[in-house]
């Protein structure tokens, strides 16, 4: 049985083509960031594998033999062509930006908001997945993620939000019957909302190290904005952050149950892995995102001006 000759190796063909291209090895050199010796090199290994000459040698300068000429038009034709595929892959990617984050900041804060980066860049369509278990941006399904931690990732960059602060938020009728919310030895007439474990750090932050949160608590819900919306019903007082639900406060659908805000010292974040950061449609979205930031921390500043933070 005869065995098909070796293919060339990809080296030895990508020298040949550029020096072919450019009509010189020196110049090839130069594009590929190596030396004119070594483009004469896998040049000349290429020949010899396939036993074909494929340029002459002349003392300063070398051209193509009719051969050499043959190839040359194919190889030209075949790396213009892998370039055109790599181009049109990068604009692909660049026009689809997908993003993973937490089901409350998602759907309280950053939902209402993408409107004005789609009408700012209506060329890149937008996926938005809402997980509480962070996803792995390593392999590839998405861009971007926002998440809540000290931002600090491994081969992620972060860039901060805002820190997560959170204090009592009911409907306005409920204020009077959360008037002694903040005495954890007063019983309270309404339910709490939220989790058991924010609610301890904020008494905890007023130096209630050991008392239980008063009275009992309301239905169970699985994610912060359906704490809230249920508080939004009259159903109870959620803990939750004054920054997510600005919008809920602002309209008067929410307000304080107590004026007293704790934080547990960690921060929202807008993570994306380092090896992205020339990415043309994540510094789009970071610019956007930076702004809106800016925006929502100056009209929360009496929030976090006043925050108490305790390590959870």
């Amino acid at each position: 049985m005869v065995q098909s000759p070796r293919f060339p190796s990809l080296s030895a063909i990508r020298a040949f083509e550029s020096a072919a291209r450019l009509g010189s090895f020196a110049k090839a050199a130069q594009e590929l960031d190596t030396t004119a010796a070594s483009v004469s090199y896998h040049v000349r290994r290429l020949e010899e594998q396939i036993g074909v000459a494929l340029f002459r040698r002349h003392p300063h300068r070398v051209e193509l033999t009719e051969s050499g000429e043959l190839v040359a038009r194919e190889a030209i034709a075949a790396f213009a062509a892998l370039r055109a595929s790599f181009v049109r892959a990068v604009d692909i990617d660049e026009s689809r930006l997908s993003l993973t984050t937490l089901p409350t900041l998602g759907t309280s804060w950053l939902t209402p908001k993408l409107g004005r980066f789609r009408a700012r860049h209506p060329q890149i369509a937008l996926e938005l997945d809402l997980s509480v278990e962070a996803q792995d941006l390593g392999v590839g399904r998405y861009d971007l993620a926002i998440r809540n931690g000290h931002g600090v990732w491994p081969g992620m960059q972060a860039m901060e939000l805002f820190p997560a602060i959170f204090m009592p938020l009911c409907a306005p009728a409920l204020r009077a019957a959360a008037a002694e919310l903040g005495d954890p030895r007063r019983p309270l007439s309404v339910p709490l909302l939220g989790r058991p474990d924010w609610w301890a750090l904020w008494y905890r932050a007023q130096g209630h190290a050991d008392a239980a949160p008063p009275g009992g608590f309301g239905t169970h819900l699985s994610a912060e904005h359906l704490d809230v919306a249920a508080a939004v019903a009259g159903h109870g007082i959620a803990i939750g952050s004054p920054i997510l639900f600005r919008g809920e406060l602002e309209s008067g659908r929410l307000a304080p149950a107590h004026d007293f805000v704790a934080g547990d010292g960690r921060a929202f974040w807008l993570t994306y892995p380092s090896a992205r950061q020339r990415s043309g449609k994540i510094a789009r979205f970071r610019e956007w995102l930076s702004e809106e930031v800016a925006r929502d921390r100056e009209a929360a500043q009496a929030y976090l001006r006043r925050a108490v933070i305790v390590a959870a």
